[in-house]
């Protein structure tokens, strides 16, 4: 009922408007006045707006800064997090230097130079071939290091090694998350889509010896400071595995495999101190692949490497628990 109300105040407040306006014309017909017409009043008028509404916008833009940086993500809880992190601050950084130059001048100068007599009138200043090299130069050599940058960042991030990673894949479906550790022998059990029926919804091929110790679970533990590498596979539609805390994103594409490596450097106990007792580091879907969409979570725990230990020991592997069930 609130919404219906909502709506029908901002109908009668926009028929409103086009009245008055309607009201406007008739009377400046009626004074034989063009009101196409820009006078230097409405200039003068429309230059103190323009710097109101920009003074304005700056300020709006400096109390989401203040009010809003608190609530973004705490910093990276991996080790090529904190190259994103870095990448992204010195990014922002420069932007808004760049924005708080650019912008107060443009509102200044709409202001000053408006079309009016009290007014001086600017100067007109067609071409300067100095001017036209240095904001053309500049820009380019400051670009083409944020780029470099850029590449650098990325080249580190998915070129990491990998020898001794813990390798787990990430399946997913519409509209979950299932995850299967390579087991001791660190390799993954051949799989394959035509094998999934019953409990076996990976279509993990049983008669793989290296499917044998494969363990398939619905929480994710990892080791703190022990590289990982994410085998992500889909059943249905594009997913997209997106891990915020840990600075991780890689679509799960149907039909072949994609992968990321990551070394968590904070356990969820640490997190909880710093975040607050409900934190959870959650796996989340980053793409629109569905109704149900905002289902795909799954946690993830970081702990010590003696409590992952302990949590590999106690899990059945894919030969216990899916033969059992066949």
């Amino acid at each position: 009922m609130t919404n219906i109300l909502i709506a029908l105040v901002l109908i009668l407040l926009i028929a409103t408007l086009v009245q008055v306006l309607r009201v406007s014309e008739l009377l400046s017909e009626l004074k034989n006045q063009d009101v196409n017409e820009v006078t230097n009043k409405d200039n003068a008028t429309q230059s103190r707006i323009l710097l109101i509404v920009g003074t304005l916008f700056l300020g709006s833009v400096v109390w989401q800064f203040v009010n809003w940086i608190p609530l973004m993500l705490p910093p990276a809880s991996s080790v090529h997090g904190a190259v994103i992190d870095s990448l992204m601050q010195f990014t922002m950084l420069l932007i808004i230097f760049v924005f708080f130059i650019t912008q107060p001048l443009l509102f200044w100068y709409g202001y000053k130079y408006n079309k009016s007599k009290e007014n001086p009138i600017a100067f007109f200043y067609p071409h300067n071939n100095k001017l036209e090299v240095i904001w053309t130069v500049v820009p380019s050599i400051v670009l083409t290091a944020v780029i470099l940058y850029g590449l650098s960042a990325w080249d580190k991030i998915t070129n990491a090694d990998t020898t001794d990673s813990q390798i787990i894949e990430l399946y997913a479906k519409q509209f979950d998350w299932t995850a299967r550790y390579a087991g001791e022998d660190n390799t993954l059990g051949f799989s394959n889509y035509k094998l999934v029926k019953g409990p076996n919804q990976l279509g993990v091929d049983l008669t793989d010896v290296f499917a044998q110790d494969d363990v398939v679970i619905k929480e994710v533990h990892l080791a703190v400071n022990k590289p990982v590498l994410l085998k992500m596979r889909s059943r249905d539609v594009i997913h997209s595995a997106f891990l915020p805390h840990f600075r991780v994103q890689m679509n799960c594409v149907p039909g072949m495999i994609t992968q990321f490596a990551f070394t968590p450097t904070q356990t969820t106990a640490e997190m909880k101190i710093q975040e607050g007792e409900d934190f959870e580091f959650v796996l989340l879907c980053n793409k629109i692949c569905g109704a149900a969409h905002y289902n795909m979570q799954m946690k993830f725990v970081v702990e010590t490497e003696e409590e992952y230990t302990a949590w590999m020991a106690s899990q059945k592997t894919v030969n216990n628990t899916l033969t059992k069930k066949q």
